[in-house]
């Protein structure tokens, strides 16, 4: 996990292979990263950041290295500094809990305050972060950059933070932590990704410590009528693989 970590805090700038879709006629290109880019929309997008996991989980007596928001927020920096995106939006569970605001390091907020300078930044809320981000303590809220919503809709794609079984064509969404396992050369590998059919699109979490559900799960997998595709995040490329060979 540390090796992980240091490679987190220290983003190699090695060019993404992205992966480019459709979503309801929008473009929408898949980065390594697990964000989405829009590019007729000048608009970055990342779900599911949860900030300040790890001194929630110290908080609870479990002991994490204590810089998993550095880490994602490295990360988010790094497509930020790629794209030049006049618009981020966080899909929801950018913060880990209510108290997560509060826990930031200074050094955390303030290169968060840069990151969402001059551009519409915006929060989702989430089911991790509602409490955080509409009624934690007011200051805290107030010094955070940019703006709060619920959902908003850009283009033909509405953006939310949880799928809904109904969904609204052109529906972006996280919450589900969607990973995808294959078996490659004698062994199974795992990895976030993203799930679409052209009709809806969920991204994998972005944060450092986000774990995964298996895309072959009712959760998600109930979620198309028809099979979707996986788009697996490699360490250089976007991977498209087709609903049959996962596992």
């Amino acid at each position: 996990m540390k090796a992980a970590l240091r490679e987190a805090l220290t983003p190699a700038r090695r060019p993404c292979g992205s992966l480019s879709v459709r979503v309801m006629g929008e473009l929408a290109v898949l980065r390594c990263s697990g964000a989405l880019w829009l590019p007729a929309h000048g608009t970055l997008v990342a779900a599911d950041l949860h900030l300040e996991k790890g001194s929630a989980f110290a908080a609870r007596g479990q002991m994490l290295p204590p810089y998993d928001s550095r880490a994602t927020l490295a990360r988010l920096a790094a497509e930020i500094t790629d794209l030049a995106p006049a618009r981020v939006v966080l899909l929801g569970d950018s913060f880990h809990d209510s108290r997560s605001i509060g826990r930031m390091a200074e050094d955390d907020r303030a290169h968060l305050d840069r990151l969402a300078e001059d551009r519409d930044w915006i929060w989702l809320e989430g089911n991790h972060d509602r409490e955080a981000l509409v009624q934690d303590d007011a200051a805290a809220v107030t010094r955070l950059p940019g703006r709060v919503v619920a959902d908003m809709a850009l283009g033909t794609l509405f953006l939310t933070h949880e799928p809904m079984p109904e969904a609204p064509a052109g529906e972006v969404a996280g919450h589900l932590h969607p990973s995808a396992r294959v078996v490659a050369h004698g062994r199974r590998v795992r990895r976030p990704c993203f799930v679409t059919d052209g009709r809806r699109l969920i991204l994998p979490a972005f944060g450092a410590f986000t774990g995964g559900l298996n895309v072959l799960d009712p959760a998600i997998a109930g979620l198309f009528a028809t099979p979707p595709m996986a788009a697996a995040l490699g360490k250089d490329r976007v991977h498209a693989l087709a609903w049959s060979a996962l596992v």
